[in-house]
């Protein structure tokens, strides 16, 4: 078993690398650094007594985890915005799922649409809180956790009809209660998701 101080000489081998390669794959340093520090973390809480050979093996998959939940949090705070953005303002097709029709270009890049987008998500989350309970239920189950509407439909004990009329009025609802902390002409184009009409994802 690991004593305290391998386990610390093995972090401060690994440490430079891993940031190195984490920034590399997410272009953005400050998000590289928390990954690189909550895998660190993970490694200490979890497997800090197994055998030091175990740690790269182990290291880099609890690396490759993070990386992967980081990418998740960001694609899923992108489609938020870009839901509201392309769907806020219509009153019509209440049974309609929007993430079934939704085409967005990719501006990621943008410093502009970096900074909308960071301001918005605050704002987005504070509005989804304020949901009635079915309405958050199928939100997060569709778009948090990416079940399609089948699979929402079966964990919910409802109808697929019912899972997109649920989504459908959780974005309106949203999109009215971010209006009244000054969207006042929508979100702007800030997704960055690419998704085929007809999905169904």
């Amino acid at each position: 078993m690991a004593t305290p101080l391998e386990l610390s000489h093995f972090l401060e081998s690994v440490e430079r690398r891993a940031f190195k390669q984490t920034a590399y794959a997410v272009r953005d340093d400050h998000a590289a650094l928390d990954i690189v520090q909550d895998a660190m973390m993970k490694l200490a809480e979890k497997y800090g007594n197994n055998p030091v050979t175990e740690f790269p093996m182990l290291f880099q998959r609890i690396l490759q985890n993070t990386m992967r939940d980081y990418w998740r949090r960001q694609k899923v705070r992108n489609l938020w915005t870009t839901l509201l953005s392309s769907f806020g303002g219509n009153e019509e097709d209440g049974d309609r799922d929007p993430l079934e029709t939704i085409d967005v270009e990719d501006d990621s890049d943008e410093p502009s649409v970096q900074l909308e987008r960071s301001q918005t998500i605050k704002s987005i989350e504070r509005a989804l809180e304020k949901l009635p309970a079915r309405q958050r239920e199928a939100f997060v189950l569709r778009y948090w956790e990416e079940m399609d509407v089948a699979e929402t439909a079966r964990a919910m004990g409802c109808s697929e009809g019912s899972v997109k009329t649920h989504c459908s009025r959780a974005v309106r609802a949203m999109a009215t209660e971010l209006k009244k902390q000054g969207f006042n002409n929508g979100l702007g184009r800030v997704g960055t998701l690419n998704f085929d009409n007809g999905s169904g994802k």
